[in-house]
């Protein structure tokens, strides 16, 4: 992956991503291109490969409560073949290699990658899922769908289990605290680890709040 090409690349997805979810903004998908080129470094994956899936991973966004979001990985491979074919010097017979990636990446579809190239990608994005900033991408998304930060009667799924877009809490229960189990490479589990911690952190601290607040019961 020349410089140059990486550039080009770079300046199609500031210019195609989405510009009015920040939780799938560009920030993010720098976020996971810089993630994604450190993991392929230690593992010896294709770059040629990794940039252009991360930089597209994520160029066809719906709302995460839409029945159109099952939909979206794959329109974005496709997408993703068009903008790559217009490219005068991206090697055109690794692009069904970035489709796979794209397409084995989406978390809702639980797909175990076999593509090492998909496995590094699911990791990165998967990253983004946990952590600071994924508390951040979290309330954001659900502010767009109207989403409550918690539900008054159950805030920490303890009395039974956590509901799809319920709240925000509950996506903590079903994705953000799950993301750890399910790395595939060490560079990403390390990372993980350190970020899952700063989530069951901040989760204490709500806890301890809403109990000063007489939400919940001391």
């Amino acid at each position: 992956m020349t410089e140059d090409l990486k550039k080009q690349l770079i300046e199609k997805a500031c210019e195609k991503q989405i510009k009015t979810d920040p939780s799938h903004d560009i920030n993010h998908v720098l976020r996971v291109v810089n993630l994604a080129e450190r993991i392929a470094e230690q593992e010896g994956a294709d770059l040629d490969i990794i940039i252009p899936a991360a930089c597209f991973h994520d160029i066809i966004i719906y709302p995460k409560d839409s029945p159109q979001n099952k939909n979206a990985a794959d329109e974005s491979a496709e997408l993703t073949e068009e903008l790559l074919e217009s490219l005068d010097d991206y090697p055109t017979d690794k692009i069904e290699k970035v489709k796979t990636a794209i397409r084995q990446c989406s978390f809702s579809k639980g797909i175990e990658p076999d593509l090492l190239e998909a496995r590094i990608l699911q990791d990165a994005d998967r990253l983004e899922a946990t952590g600071a900033i994924s508390i951040m991408r979290t309330f954001s998304s659900g502010g767009q769908m109207n989403q409550k930060f918690y539900k008054s009667e159950d805030p920490f799924c303890e009395k039974g289990e956590s509901i799809p877009f319920a709240s925000g809490l509950d996506l903590f229960y079903n994705r953000l605290l799950l993301v750890e189990g399910m790395m595939h490479t060490d560079f990403a589990k390390k990372i993980a680890k350190r970020r899952t911690d700063f989530l069951r952190a901040f989760l204490d601290e709500t806890r301890t709040e809403l109990e000063e607040s007489g939400i919940i019961e001391t």
